[in-house]
């Protein structure tokens, strides 16, 4: 449909408003831009852009596991025999047999009866969680300040009251959970590992208030996954308490697919897979995707030694940038958010970044953090090399100080 089509008279006022707020995001320096790139595989952590190599420092892909040939080759191979699509939903065009067994697994993983695959990890929050509450009434959920949107969402869509407590403070939940008549159901929804700034869940203690005051619990394990426990299944696996009801996770990030799930008791599941409109109403993720989901979760649950690379390399990140005084959040995860604080000061590091030495980190701002508190998530995959580690530190520090006013070097690049 063109843009006259579109623009017809009754339709000017929607566009000119919509227009205006586009405009304001830009004048604010919350406009997202995307940068196109073209990934390499044969060559982990570099991507093609504007026909040059540029290292990228931000990616979700924490062992760089899509890049691995053997889960390639798995996928190469079961395109070569499914094709590249399923042809429909799974009720509709059958469930491949790779589906099943990934779920059968993954439900093993985590020590539950079931699990569910969803096109995404935002869309197993969503859907699980809005289909579940909306079938409990009378529910309360109680849902740390830090939740990831697709938990909000899930939350918001259900329609049930919502109490957010402070971020992993025990004390206000606390106060919460006695306030609430003992009598109505209580889910509480909180994540192991916080992206943006890197810290972990009291984990343990939460599921201590849950089983006290008899609440449900929605853990989201998507940034533990693959890196925390002995075979990766996150950090409930790593402290050894799997009393959450719920599990959810992802492929897409340590895993290095593409979808996420959900696992926990049958009944909640198959009321969800009979129940949720994202999971009915849409196509399935190919089978090709799984079976190499299936190859990546192999490496995963033997990869000791790749989650120990990872530990190292993050540490040495840390020790780089230390040595500069580059502020960081120093959290007990393997996210190092680097603080670069002001929305148009966090925009310009990066493109210099960019411009001069071919390093890539997307700028964090508000609403995603608050305002003066603007940073990039880095991340440092085992395949990092320490000349590279030391690189981009140093690089970071003279971009910095290129904007830093007191500087010599902002002084030199007037």
């Amino acid at each position: 449909m063109t843009a006259e089509i579109l623009e017809s008279p009754r339709d000017t006022s929607l566009l000119d408003s919509l227009r205006l707020q586009l405009d304001d995001l830009r004048a604010k320096r919350l406009y997202r831009d995307f940068l196109p790139v073209a990934h390499q595989a044969a060559d982990p952590g570099h991507t093609w852009h504007d026909d040059r190599l540029v290292q990228v420092w931000c990616s979700n892909d924490y062992l760089g596991l899509s890049q691995h040939p053997d889960a390639i080759a798995a996928q190469l191979a079961s395109i070569a025999r499914h094709g590249t699509g399923t042809g429909g939903s799974r009720n509709i065009a059958g469930t491949s047999v790779a589906h099943v067994e990934l779920e059968r697994r993954l439900a093993e993983w985590h020590g539950k009866e079931r699990a569910l695959i969803f096109s995404s990890g935002y869309v197993a929050n969503f859907e699980s969680l809005s289909t579940l509450i909306a079938a409990t009434p009378g529910m309360v959920v109680f849902s740390d300040a830090l939740n990831h949107r697709s938990l909000i969402e899930g939350i918001v869509r259900s329609g049930a009251a919502k109490q957010v407590f402070k971020h992993n403070d025990l004390a206000d939940l606390r106060a919460r959970l006695e306030a609430t008549p003992a009598h109505l159901p209580k889910l509480i929804v909180f994540e192991s590992v916080y992206s943006m700034d890197g810290d972990t869940s009291p984990l343990s203690e939460i599921l201590d208030l849950a089983e006290e005051f008899q609440a449900l619990t929605w853990l989201d394990e998507t940034h533990s996954i693959g890196v925390r426990g002995a075979t990766g299944a996150g950090l409930s696996e790593e402290l050894g308490d799997h009393r959450a009801t719920f599990v959810q996770g992802v492929f897409g990030k340590s895993l290095g697919t593409v979808g996420g799930y959900v696992a926990g008791p049958d009944v909640a599941l198959d009321y969800v897979r009979s129940k949720a409109p994202g999971f009915i109403f849409t196509t399935a993720l190919p089978q090709a995707s799984m079976d190499a989901t299936l190859c990546t979760l192999d490496i995963v649950q033997k990869g000791t030694a790749l989650r120990a690379e990872l530990a190292d390399k993050v540490a040495l990140m840390k020790a780089e940038l230390r040595a500069r005084g580059v502020e960081f959040l120093d959290a007990d995860s393997h996210l190092v958010p680097v603080m670069v604080r002001g929305g148009e000061r966090v925009r310009q590091v990066a493109d210099l970044l960019l411009e001069r030495h071919d390093i890539y980190v997307q700028p964090i701002n508000f609403p995603s953090v608050p305002a003066g508190s603007e940073r990039y998530r880095v991340t440092v995959a085992p395949f990092r090399t320490p000349e590279q580690i030391a690189n981009f530190a140093e690089s970071l520090h003279h971009c910095l100080q290129a904007f830093d006013p007191s500087s010599r070097i902002a002084e030199e690049s007037r």
